[in-house]
């Protein structure tokens, strides 16, 4: 089995935790592909979904998922679903590889139950293998690079990448992330920082991780 089935079954599992009549909150990215089509069998049972990107949002409504609710609306969500691109025993992730990271943590801050589903290559010790995301405003990419430097991290700016929010993206390699909590505070009390792609002072409540072996459940 590849990956991609392993990507598949556990966005399929994840119906397991919709109720009827419930508001979904839906992330963004491949896995989270896998969702939306699992998602769009069940369509006439939700009441409504919150997107966390327009590629999300074209993709919903391509499976015939049209309610798309704004986000200002709510200030809580029973449920949202999404992917990450590392997640540690801790449930604390890094994410923003689809450039979405922004909505997400916002998203992420008003559910209730948060699921992250993953396959089996996403979970890791120590966070920091796969580049951390910076949506940054453009006039503050030069000092804020000098800043994750002083921390020991090597930024790029992700090329050709404008985020839906009309900013951009430090990527920052090299980062061995022992305390997750530690550096998203201080990520995001940089001047210019909109959202640092660490997950950790909201992780995950659940992970459904597809495997070899079927999907594996892990719960706080």
């Amino acid at each position: 089995m590849n990956l991609n089935e392993y990507k598949k079954q556990a966005a399929w599992a994840a119906l397991n935790y919709i109720s009827p009549g419930t508001v979904i909150g839906v992330g963004t990215g491949s896995t989270v592909f896998h969702f939306i089509e699992a998602l769009s069998t069940i369509k006439h049972l939700i009441s409504g979904v919150v997107s966390s990107s327009d590629s999300s949002t074209i993709l919903l409504k391509s499976k015939g998922i049209n309610n798309i609710l704004n986000l200002n609306t709510f200030n809580s969500l029973e449920i949202y679903i999404d992917s990450a691109d590392e997640i540690n025993s801790s449930m604390q992730m890094i994410k923003g590889g689809g450039a979405a990271l922004t909505k997400e943590k916002i998203i992420a801050a008003i559910a209730k139950k948060f699921i992250c589903i993953i396959d089996e290559t996403k979970k890791v010790n120590i966070l920091g293998s796969f580049p951390l995301p910076i949506e940054v405003i453009p006039a503050a990419s030069s000092f804020i690079s000098n800043e994750v430097i002083k921390i020991g991290g090597k930024p790029r700016i992700r090329k050709n990448v404008i985020t839906d929010n009309g900013n951009i993206i430090l990527d920052v390699h090299n980062l061995c992330i022992h305390d997750p909590v530690l550096i998203e505070k201080k990520i995001n009390l940089l001047p210019g920082v909109v959202t640092v792609g660490l997950f950790a002072l909201r992780g995950a409540d659940v992970i459904l991780m597809g495997t070899n072996n079927g999907v594996k459940i892990i719960e706080k």
